[in-house]
């Protein structure tokens, strides 16, 4: 059912393909889900066009590099897109990452108190306002609001079939891993049967009850690092 492929590039090296059978789960065609993501997305774009500059700002005084941080991730039935946010590490964080223990059991990484992120970095962490530019993700349909947590291409070429299950719904901004604790959580398989039991739990009005739920773990910094 899932297959990673190789085909030689131009320049020799070898890319990944990835190509799914996987189903796709009913709330990817939900007109709801779809409508709710639009309005979400455009509301987070009017917050961050409001805030831009002065966490722009804050950025560039706090560390030198970029203001974001571009990162290759997959989505629905492993397709390929690519995410931006506030940069909360130093600029060569990726660099220095072999210097740092991962603390996470499985397939993702995790460091509570890891070096390269940045005084502002951790801000912006535990209040989520790195993640704001992700809502144009979802106002042009690579996101949700509220889905699984968008693997990297290191935990993807990892993958089991029962991992594949996630890729059945789009990444969201937040899903069941934000509310039942969020970075406090560093199994990976715990991750996976929280976003299984998202699709099993799943109806257009639970998308809006784990948004109130995230926007309170927020404000409440619950399971913030």
């Amino acid at each position: 059912m899932y297959q990673l492929q190789y085909k030689t590039t131009s320049k020799g090296a070898a890319s990944s393909v990835w190509k799914s059978e996987l189903a796709p789960h009913p709330s990817v065609s939900s007109t709801f889900k779809r409508s709710l993501d639009i309005v979400g997305s455009l509301v987070g774009l009017m917050i961050l066009s409001l805030i831009y500059i002065p966490i722009a700002i804050a950025i560039k005084i706090d560390s030198p590099g970029p203001v974001f941080f571009t990162q290759e991730r997959y989505g629905l039935q492993g397709r390929k897109f690519y995410i931006r946010k506030f940069r909360s590490m130093v600029s060569d964080a990726e660099n220095l990452k072999s210097l740092v223990q991962n603390e996470a059991d499985g397939l993702f990484f995790k460091n509570t108190n890891d070096f390269r992120v940045t005084k502002l970095g951790r801000f912006l962490r535990s209040t989520s306002l790195d993640e704001l530019p992700q809502f144009w993700n979802v106002l042009v349909g690579e996101m949700s609001l509220v889905g699984t947590r968008p693997p990297t291409h290191d935990e993807v070429v990892r993958y089991t079939e029962r991992h594949w299950q996630r890729l059945k719904v789009k990444p969201g901004l937040t899903g069941e891993w934000q509310v039942n604790g969020r970075s406090q959580i560093k199994d990976f398989e715990a991750v996976v049967d929280l976003d299984l039991l998202y699709q099993k739990k799943w109806y257009p009005f639970y998308d809006v009850l784990l948004i109130v739920r995230t926007i309170y773990t927020i404000l409440a910094r619950v399971g913030a690092c």
